[in-house]
């Protein structure tokens, strides 16, 4: 199968990237700015990695003439992963203008290329994705932004006459994240401090991300065959971050030898919903999982 994939320098983007290839498909993978861009920090090193699992077109954005002659070369499907992210969490965030960039000549593009499906990478802090508390709302803007992201491609592939799947994200971790939670807490533990978890409440579902990608490989392979559900909504780990950080600190004391302690503050302020999380346990739905060769994984990125 041949895969066109947006976004691929993500973090998440990059291990689809990787596992995709792993499986024997040929990727392609557009970046929207020159190579030299990447060179720098997390996101460089994994665009290096990148380079050694897809054909990179760079200073390539999505809808652009770049971008439509290079969907005509002929691709069975079309990975839109990429979003515009900006500021995610301000309420200042640019509804329309990152609509527009995610779905910039989407018409042109799928009516020139030879797209059998379009997945299309959802969130599962949009307003009515997941299960939580009723009703289910956007958390912000940019969650907003991409569910109506998703209605114009759903639109615009019934109109083409292709297939159409979205793919939801809950909360993924593992080698190559951002400095998030997770890098947050081994930050900390190396530097032999204890780490403190400020919002132990909120029930989220985080998911190794190798898990997700994995998911993400049967899923595409799925929709291009005609034969995928038209939304899926991978899961991982259920429960409040109070039990995740617990759970991380297991893992990561037994292998790198840390103290790994935490500190769970008694959460009074929820300015997010409670509860939010996918509801298709990933783990049932791949073949090829194993949970502690990713935590193994996970480690050894950490030890490194």
């Amino acid at each position: 199968m041949r895969v066109l994939l947006t976004g691929a320098s993500s973090f998440t983007g990059y291990w689809f990237a990787r596992l995709l290839a792993e499986a024997g498909h040929e990727v392609v993978a557009p970046l929207r700015k020159p190579l030299a861009a990447y060179a720098d920090g997390v996101r460089g090193e994994r665009v290096r990695r990148l380079a050694n699992v897809a054909e990179i077109v760079e200073d390539c954005v999505f809808g652009s003439l770049r971008f439509a002659e290079l969907a005509r070369r002929g691709f069975d499907l079309l990975c839109h992963h990429a979003a515009q992210v900006g500021d995610y969490r301000s309420p200042d965030f640019d509804i329309a203008g990152a609509l527009r960039a995610n779905t910039l000549n989407l018409r042109e593009v799928l009516a020139n290329g030879t797209f059998k499906a379009v997945a299309l990478t959802g969130s599962v802090f949009e307003n009515d994705e997941g299960a939580g508390n009723a009703p289910l709302v956007a958390f912000s803007p940019y969650g907003v932004s991409k569910a109506l992201t998703a209605e114009v491609v759903a639109f615009r592939c019934r109109e083409a006459g292709i297939g159409y799947g979205k793919f939801v994200i809950p909360n993924p971790f593992g080698p190559l994240e951002e400095p998030r939670f997770c890098a947050y807490l081994m930050r900390t533990w190396k530097a032999g401090e204890v780490a403190k978890v400020n919002t132990p409440a909120y029930i989220r579902d985080n998911i190794h991300v190798r898990l997700l990608a994995l998911a993400y490989v049967r899923y595409a392979e799925e929709l291009a065959a005609g034969s995928a559900s038209a939304r899926f909504n991978p899961s991982g780990y259920v429960e409040t971050q109070g039990r995740f950080a617990e759970r991380f600190a297991s893992e990561m004391r037994d292998r790198l030898g840390l103290a790994c302690g935490l500190d769970l503050a008694r959460q009074s302020e929820f300015p997010e919903p409670v509860m939010r999380v996918n509801t298709d346990p990933a783990a049932l739905f791949v073949s090829n999982w194993n949970e502690q060769e990713a935590w193994d994984e996970l480690a050894d990125g950490y030890r490194a």
